[in-house]
């Protein structure tokens, strides 16, 4: 009832069961806890009141200070999407941290999180790990939890980094929020203490980093200034005695040799250091090129150096493990931004998948589910592969012993025989498999054995395969089934029949591409088998991902499908093929609104149009993609040389005039995930861009903005109507109800043409507001 009234009075709502919000930048309480935080650049998303009222007390006391405190509670209109878009344009947050205790709208969520990850960091603390937490999680916020790993997958797809302790939320978020990202894993130690280095340098590796490897330059240099008896390694361990110069000549040093990812300076309280001036002697480094952590072990001794740290934005962990951690999260964070870049289509580029194929299959499925069958047989499922171009064995489905001997005799011995049933997943669990049989009355034996070995009403007959030489290779297992947050996930690893005892094996979510398909397939361990092993050689790990692309398609073509599975699928040097397959069907009562949507939207290829503009050009209009960045930044930088242009671009794309487009913002619009923004670019047959133009939905309203940016040599040729009429067509698909644009108000001719559009122009200033109800 409060939400229909809040609705229908443009009102937004924060809660229930929440504590209120906060900005202590602005100075404004509207929480019903204690006093205000200390003004900082780091905002705090909580679905716990009671936390906050904690983080907020802790905070005055560590001087932590906050852009941001906001508690959400149970989200009933306002959720985390909602609050990520608004803080991804305040100006005032640099990083954001949340505790999660469910995520609301999924696809929402991740949409707003990809956006804002690209210029802000965002950490999540999510509880739901064990199967207890997410039941006091799913009771707490009465909503489910999802799948705890799926969710993980998830959030690193987005860039967002997950932790598991409250003080890691803290201490990265004041770390990233003050210092550069790594480029790799490798870090360098320097210590006046032998056991914190050691601490250090076996919590670096548990975590997957490396000490970096003091090149020979950065060598010499340290034995120009270290006493004989520093380590001669990393750690850098420059003895008990070492003077806040010295410290400060090995960080220098250090820092700079081109081998190293970060620096961590550890300093204990011993009787010949001075902490406090050592830490005055590092602040000249606090903003290098590289991540520089510090860690001063102790108490009342390290109390001031730490204070001077902080002052000085050089992050200080109490103890060196805590501080390796920290740095460990960041570069894997870093990895984790590369796979922002990538939104493929359903069907990778270059895919040959024929429509009507798809068709094909839409209707195989179709069929089924209104036959009452949950299940394809084997032969269907791998017929379904081969239409999404999946290599199968070949085989011949057959009802009587006489034609199942006279297919393997023409597909030539061994072959084997396997049981063809609609009830029945797991053939060899119930006997359903005879491997190697070598002539025809082996086959009619098989037959009778396997129809023996099953109910009269799960028997539908045999498949005939030829028994295959494959040797040098490995069983791997590629599958999907669906999160009831997240919809469909992808499944890569080790398979086989004993795929439940390797537990082998990686999650991603579809859409996929190439580098998705191989950063997928390297984060599990047999991985590292591909690359051959004890004389074997390399497996194609390239038709290894194209199989994964082709099968990403087939999940996201037909949502009717409940789970699907290939185990296993054979891989080696020379052959990847579909050895089995398993799918099984929603029933037909199960409508498409049932089904949970992907999380991920893949490239809406539906929008891309083609038009011929006044004088005949022919051009298509499309959706960008991550990859046209540089061309869109480079017609972008030339047309805004025009001054008459300038002022436009900058009003339009919201992103100051210069030299040099602000990448952040343009990537931002090139690689979108669709959900909210959609950017458009109109092109000549020669990849030549004529205009720009983005729609964007406007914040909690079923209404969007849209801008149009057209090149000098395109003007006046109907370029502008087309774009128009591409928008128009697009906001009805999404479901906008309005659209609303916004122009100078001496640009006279796009005024008209919006007019003459159906558009309804009033003056504001100097500004036209066009709108119009569609």
């Amino acid at each position: 009832k409060i939400l229909t009234i809040a609705k229908k009075n443009n009102i937004r709502i924060i809660g229930p069961n929440c504590l209120g919000t906060g900005s202590p930048v602005s100075g404004m309480n509207a929480t019903f806890g204690g006093a205000m935080p200390l003004p900082g650049k780091v905002a705090f998303l909580t679905q716990s009141g009671a936390l906050l009222c904690a983080i907020m007390d802790w905070s005055l006391q560590e001087k932590f200070g906050f852009s941001h405190v906001i508690s959400i509670g149970s989200m009933a209109d306002i959720d985390f999407g909602d609050c990520l878009d608004f803080l991804g344009q305040e100006p005032t947050c640099n990083a954001i941290v949340m505790y999660m205790e469910s995520i609301g709208n999924p696809r929402k969520f991740l949409s707003a999180a990809r956006r804002v990850a690209l210029s802000k960091p965002i950490i999540v603390i999510k509880v739901g790990r064990t199967e207890a937490a997410a039941k006091a999680a799913a009771s707490h916020t009465g909503t489910m939890t999802g799948s705890d790993a799926v969710l993980d997958a998830a959030l690193k797809r987005c860039g967002v980094m997950r932790v598991d302790k409250i003080g890691d939320l803290f201490y990265l978020s004041d770390l990233l929020s003050t210092q550069p990202l790594p480029n790799g894993k490798k870090l360098t130690i320097i210590t006046n203490a032998g056991g914190p280095g050691c601490l250090a340098t076996e919590s670096l590796s548990l975590g997957g980093g490396q000490l970096a490897d003091i090149s020979e330059e950065t060598m010499s240099e340290l034995n120009k200034f270290l006493p004989g008896v520093w380590s001669h390694n990393n750690p850098v361990d420059i003895i008990g005695d070492a003077t806040p110069d010295l410290y400060a000549k090995t960080l220098e040093v250090c820092v700079k040799d081109p081998n190293s990812d970060g620096v961590l300076v550890i300093c204990t309280p011993q009787a010949m250091t001075d902490m406090t001036r050592t830490a005055d002697a590092l602040r000249k480094y606090a903003h290098s090129d590289k991540p520089v952590i510090a860690s001063w072990m102790g108490g009342r001794d390290a109390a001031a150096g730490m204070a001077i740290l902080k002052q000085a934005d050089i992050p200080n962990l109490p103890y060196p493990d805590e501080a390796v951690e920290v740095f460990n999260h960041m570069w894997k964070y870093k990895e984790n931004l590369k796979e922002l870049y990538q939104l493929p289509e359903a069907h990778g580029a270059g895919d040959d998948v024929d429509p009507a194929n798809v068709a094909e299959a839409t209707r195989m499925i179709e069929t089924a589910r209104q036959e009452g069958r949950r299940f394809l047989t084997e032969y269907d499922s791998k017929k379904l592969m081969a239409l999404y171009g999946i290599p199968v064995t070949p085989m011949e489905f057959c009802t009587d012993p006489d034609a199942a001997a006279k297919a393997a005799t023409d597909m030539g011995f061994p072959v084997v025989v396997k049981l063809a049933s609609d009830t029945i997943t797991h053939k060899a669990d119930v006997g359903g498999v005879q491997l190697n049989i070598m002539n025809e009355d082996a086959v009619r034996k098989a037959y009778a054995l396997i129809k023996g070995n099953v109910k009269p009403e799960d028997f539908l007959g045999v498949t005939v395969q030829p028994m295959l030489k494959l040797s040098g290779g490995y069983e791997t297992i590629v599958g999907s089934n669906l999160d009831p947050q997240l919809g469909p996930v992808l499944l890569f690893g080790t398979g086989g029949s004993l795929v439940e005892i390797y537990k082998d094996s990686a999650l991603g979510l579809p859409p996929l591409n190439e580098p998705l398909a191989m950063s997928l397939i390297q984060k599990t361990k047999i991985f590292e088998a591909f690359k051959g092993v004890r004389g074997l050689k390399p497996v194609d790990v390239k038709r290894v991902t194209d199989v994964l692309v082709k099968f990403s398609g087939l999940v996201l073509d037909q949502p009717f499908i409940a789970e699907v599975e290939i185990n296993p699928l054979f891989v080696s040097s020379d052959h990847v093929i579909a050895l089995d397959a398993r799918v099984v069907l929603h029933p037909k009562e199960t409508t498409l609104d049932m089904i949970p949507k992907s999380a991920l939207r893949p490239y809406p290829r539906q929008f891309i149009s083609q038009a011929t503009l006044n004088d005949g050009i022919k051009i298509t209009i499309r959706p960008t993609k991550f990859e046209d960045e540089p061309a869109v930044n480079a017609f972008l930088v030339q047309e805004a040389e025009d001054e008459a242009l300038a002022i436009v671009f900058d009003r339009y794309f919201a992103v100051k005039q210069a030299q040099k487009v602000l990448r952040g913002r343009l990537v931002a619009l090139c690689s979108g995930d669709y959900e909210k923004e959609i950017a458009l670019l109109a092109e000549t047959p020669d990849k030549k861009i004529a205009g720009v133009a983005r729609l964007t939905r406007i914040f909690g309203q079923e209404a969007a903005e849209f801008a149009i940016f057209n090149g000098a040599q395109f003007l006046r040729k109907g370029l502008g109507r087309t774009f128009v009429h591409a928008i128009e067509k697009i906001a009805k698909a999404e479901g906008y109800t309005r659209l609303e644009s916004r122009l100078l108000t001496h640009e006279s001719a796009f005024a008209n043409l919006l007019e003459k559009s159906g558009f309804t122009l009033k003056t504001s200033g100097t500004t036209y507001i066009a709108s119009k109800n569609i």
